[in-house]
């Protein structure tokens, strides 16, 4: 008995035969699959940022508990925080690489069913093949490390670093001059002034980086450059 026209074979192995409706039944399997991997991860990323904003508020509360306690719990929970950072940036790559073959699927695959005549990209299944079969990441270490820089991490560094200004400046009695703010940065025998240039260039760092990887727009996950353009299509009025 031969396939019908519209049962006809996508492809054969070893005698078995996927029609078009097994096809799409995988297909929807594996999207589910895919968004189960993305929403894993993602809640992994949420899970990191957590425990930077637990560390935050406890290194604050601990540093402000007592005007005796030396300010240097802020600069070493500010280390811990940049620690998170770049276990959350690694987990933004594993994030990403899921995300990459959903909007494959969801950009190429079923937003193509809703603009009928039925035509997907020519190229979005051996994208989709070649992310199975090497698997790479699709963004750099660096945007991934921007990225989440930029959108969680500048904010708790300013917090840090206005929660150390206060604490140098009123504990244990309020300061009168520049002078002595310095002096009080000092931390064991580094002095005062190394401890704010180091500081200082820290924070420079931070923002050149959250600058420069501003730029690189490779991840997936976002609101994808080639789609912002795309033309609503108006359904045709049936005739008459």
């Amino acid at each position: 008995m031969q396939d019908s026209p519209n049962e006809l074979s996508v492809w054969t192995y070893r005698g078995y035969k996927l029609r078009p409706s097994e096809f799409n039944t995988a297909l929807v399997h594996f999207y589910r699959a895919e968004i189960a991997r993305a929403n894993a991860w993602r809640s992994r990323l949420d899970v990191t940022t957590n425990w930077a904003l637990v560390a935050t508020g406890a290194a604050i509360t601990f540093g402000f508990s007592d005007q005796y306690t030396n300010h240097s719990i802020i600069i070493l929970n500010s280390v811990l925080i940049t620690l998170f950072l770049f276990i959350e940036a690694r987990r933004y790559r594993y994030y990403e690489l899921w995300s990459y073959r959903v909007r494959l699927i969801e950009t190429d695959f079923y937003a193509a069913m809703l603009i009928p005549p039925f035509k997907p990209r020519a190229e979005w299944s051996d994208k989709l093949a070649k992310s199975l079969l090497v698997p790479r990441f699709p963004i750099s270490a660096w945007e991934a490390f921007g990225r989440r820089l930029r959108r969680n991490y500048l904010w708790i560094y300013m917090v840090l670093l206005l929660a150390w200004i206060a604490k140098l400046s009123l504990y244990p009695t309020p300061i009168g001059t520049w002078g002595e703010l310095v002096q009080r940065a000092h931390i064991g025998i580094i002095p005062g002034v190394s401890v704010m240039l180091i500081v200082g260039l820290v924070y420079l760092t931070l923002i050149v980086i959250a600058i420069v990887t501003l730029r690189l727009r490779a991840a997936s996950g976002e609101i994808l450059p080639r789609h912002e353009n795309l033309r609503q299509v108006e359904p045709k009025q049936p005739s008459e």
